[in-house]
């Protein structure tokens, strides 16, 4: 069968490829960690972290050996957190199972945590040259609209239906740059909204173009409403010293540090969801003082919005009920605790505070 994609993407891709910092080498370690973090992020936002991961995790052996909390602060402000537990299980793994190199074949990839059917082909092709079609987002639009493609793209059908296509125009011996070409074509020109289709080398092919509904390519299911929680956390003071809880490992944000609290239930005050949540998950009675701001954050599937309150313990002795750590910090020892981007943002609003009274009183 003659290829009808490749002809054209490869000399576009040749001369228009981004300069990413994974690209620079054929190392499998770099490749995998950047496709890892470019799982549902921004390559703008990755840019940055992956360069400060290599050099703090510049092979496997450095990352298998690191603590929990050394790779999570490395982490944090990436999201998705259980990304970077499964980075440093699969570390381990391929220190073991494999001599500490990463496996070269797609099945055997799939076997480490983490690594899906997407990334393991990604990591085949682009660092092993593997002849693996890879099929991301960029790419499944990009194949829809050639081919006008009109099946819902997430569902099973539609699925079997795109990676056929994918299979069916790999160039063998040239995946690696057929799948990160089709990925920047997705990404720059071949665009959700208002794609460039007067520059994409692919145009005089597109049916979808042809008919002029570009953007109605792919097909998606509608999205269920994405539910919305208030939730409270305590800011518990003792002299200059804030409590902080960890976490359970597993989960959203496990192994990351908090100020305890959860979300109110119905009917239920600020104050009164904040006293239930601290003596279910610390056995303690607190007094709520003033409010420490309102924090609003949008997670994958859900929106909270958050009441932080400074608040003091009545008597007895915090119990790590639920958490599986719990640590009496000063403020300047905030920035060295993994945290979520709430827990962050309270944590910064402390040591300004600290830091203004430090100034004040000087």
């Amino acid at each position: 069968m003659t290829l009808r994609i490749a002809p054209r993407l490869l000399p576009w891709y040749a001369k228009h490829a981004r300069g990413l910092p994974w690209r620079g080498s054929r190392d499998p370690y770099a490749v995998w960690v950047s496709e890892i973090m470019l799982q549902q992020t921004r390559v703008e936002t990755v840019i940055p972290y992956f360069e400060r991961w290599m050099r703090r995790f510049p092979d496997a052996a450095a990352l298998a050996r690191a603590e929990e909390q050394e790779v999570l602060k490395a982490w944090e402000g990436l999201g998705y957190y259980s990304r970077a537990r499964n980075l440093q299980r699969a570390a381990r793994e391929i220190m073991e199972r494999f001599g500490g190199q990463l496996p070269a074949d797609a099945q055997t990839l799939k076997s480490l945590p983490g690594v899906g059917e997407y990334t393991a082909a990604a990591i085949a092709s682009i660092a092993f040259q593997q002849d693996e079609a890879a099929l991301d987002g960029n790419i499944r639009r990009v194949l829809a609209r050639v081919f006008y493609m009109d099946l819902p793209a997430r569902t099973p059908q539609g699925e079997k239906q795109l990676r056929a296509l994918a299979r069916q125009e790999l160039p063998a011996g040239q995946a690696g740059d057929y799948n990160q070409a089709l990925m920047d074509l997705g990404s720059a020109i071949c665009t959700p909204r208002s794609p460039q289709c007067q520059r994409c080398p692919l145009a005089d092919i597109c049916e979808a173009r042809r008919r002029g509904n570009m953007e109605d390519l792919p097909v998606m299911k509608d999205r269920a409403r994405v539910p919305h929680h208030t939730v409270t956390a305590a800011v518990i003071q003792r002299g200059r010293q804030v409590l902080l809880a960890r976490r359970p490992a597993g989960g959203l944000l496990g192994g990351l540090w908090e100020y305890p609290g959860g979300k109110t239930q119905p009917g239920e005050s600020l104050n009164e969801c904040l006293r239930r949540e601290i003596r279910e998950e610390l056995g303690v009675e607190i007094e709520i003082g003033a409010e420490f701001g309102i924090y609003r954050h949008a997670y994958t599937h859900f929106k909270v919005t958050l009441h932080a309150f400074l608040c003091r313990i009545n008597g007895g002795e915090p119990q790590a009920l639920h958490a599986s750590e719990l640590r009496w910090c000063e403020p300047e020892e905030l920035e060295s605790f993994p945290m979520g981007k709430i827990d962050r943002q309270i944590s910064r609003r402390l040591m300004q505070q600290e830091s203004l009274r430090n100034e004040t009183s000087a």
